[in-house]
């Protein structure tokens, strides 16, 4: 007897869809979010709770294996360059088309939703009051268990990096530790298995939630924005990532459709951290060594945010536009060099798009106010800028690997297609 499989993609497009339903249905409703919120936010701690983990154990494994602290550092210098190079490419794209189609302009703010916004104005203040030199230092922990605890990923990262080093330099001692790690990094990507069994429920709950609080109108009043967001988010996907995929021996929409599931799950959850466990593990499986994924991914994830920067150019030339402040190209130029800086400072920070936005538009004397009728439709934006950070962070781990020379463009186009194959296949005995 034959029967129907529903592949994960399919199961979390159905609690997408269901979630939307709800929503438009109980459209201001309290009841939704009492009922739903806790499930969403359910699902949200089981991948917390096995993201930490994964990466320190991932790490331990891949640095260790890499040799000496040279190689490190090397892959290191590198990675950053990368990044710093493609987070360019994202903010002066995100200035030229705001200045091309002017979304603020004719925009009357003030018959949109209005949010409170107070929360990220006391973090911005708490982040300005702090030096480069601190933000620096706080990368290097003074407690490492302290940083398990907060969830820092940069201080783990710095931590892990140089207990692999040290495992790596005592040889025959330092395997059973390695042997150790290597247990928990298996024993947790068969955790994040069973995570993902539920994964279509809390997409069905955050999306319901979501759309039962801000409801299909909110788009209208900033719909210009938004819109051109999507549209600069699919650019960046499509054209962008295609010409550095290309470069690195990747056709990007057998990528796209190799990545589908984690892009889904990231669109819907608006959350890269939900699916980094399966991205490290797919990145693998396309001929990517480990030591290049562990490393590459979870720094991407601090440092290579090129969706959220992209939105941040236009909303910041945006909100230029509503309040008639009119920037010159010295200061669009000094924009983007702000945006460099204060996205990376703050990379580690709760709300991150939008304590950046409140550090940069100080500097240019754009009314601040502005972000509490945008924090109306920021879900909205953030569920399209979380797919365009989660894919460069994987095609940053084929980058590297192939400017390392251990990336196998045929082994990597084999087991897309396998994939494909597979995923298309819905009918199983």
């Amino acid at each position: 007897m034959k029967k129907l499989r529903f592949g994960l993609a399919t199961q979390i497009f159905v609690g997408l869809i269901l979630g939307v339903v709800v929503g438009v249905i109980w459209y201001g409703n309290p009841a939704v979010p009492t009922y739903l919120q806790p499930i969403g936010d359910l699902f949200l701690r089981l991948i917390k709770m096995i993201v930490i983990p994964i990466v320190v154990s991932s790490l331990i494994i891949g640095v260790a294996g890499a040799g000496s602290g040279k190689q490190v550092g090397k892959l290191g210098f590198k990675t950053i360059l990368y990044f710093e190079i493609i987070t360019t490419f994202a903010i002066i794209l995100g200035l030229a088309l705001a200045n091309l189609f002017h979304p603020g302009t004719g925009v009357n703010i003030h018959e949109a939703q209005k949010t409170d916004i107070s929360q990220y104005v006391e973090t911005e203040k708490e982040q300005n009051n702090k030096s480069i030199a601190d933000t620096f230092l706080h990368i290097v922990p003074t407690n490492f268990f302290q940083s398990l605890a907060e969830g820092d990923l940069l201080a783990i990262i710095c931590f892990t990096v140089l207990f692999a080093l040290g495992i790596s330099a005592i040889g025959e001692k330092g395997k059973p530790v390695l042997a150790f790690f290597e247990g928990v990094s298996h024993a947790m990507f068969h955790v994040v298995n069973l995570v993902m069994k539920v994964a279509p429920f809390g997409v069905f709950a955050l999306i319901g939630v979501t759309v039962s609080k801000f409801g299909i109108s909110s788009l209208l009043s900033l719909g210009k924005l938004v819109g051109l967001v999507y549209v600069a988010l699919a650019f960046f996907l499509i054209v962008v990532f295609g010409i550095v995929g290309k470069l690195a021996g990747v056709n990007i929409f057998k990528f796209l459709a190799y990545m589908k599931d984690e892009i889904l799950l990231a669109f819907s959850t608006s959350s890269s951290e939900t699916v980094l466990p399966r991205v490290m593990e797919k990145m693998e499986k396309i001929g990517c060594p480990k030591g290049i994924v562990s490393f590459v991914v979870p720094i991407g994830y601090t440092f290579n945010l090129d969706g959220s920067v992209l939105y941040q150019s236009i909303a910041a030339i945006f909100l230029a536009q509503v309040y008639h402040v009119d920037l010159s190209i010295w200061q669009q130029i000094t924009l983007v060099l702000v945006l460099m800086v204060t996205s990376k400072g703050m990379a580690a920070v709760p709300g991150t798009s939008f304590v950046v936005l409140l550090a940069t538009l100080g500097a240019f004397n754009i009314p601040a106010e502005g972000l509490a009728f945008i924090a109306g439709v920021d879900r909205i934006m953030d569920m399209a800028r979380t797919v365009v950070n989660l894919t460069g962070n994987a095609l940053a781990s084929v980058v590297m690997s192939k400017w390392e020379g251990q990336y196998d463009p045929a082994k990597g186009a084999k087991v897309m297609s396998l994939a494909k194959t597979e995923q298309n296949t819905t009918i199983s005995g």
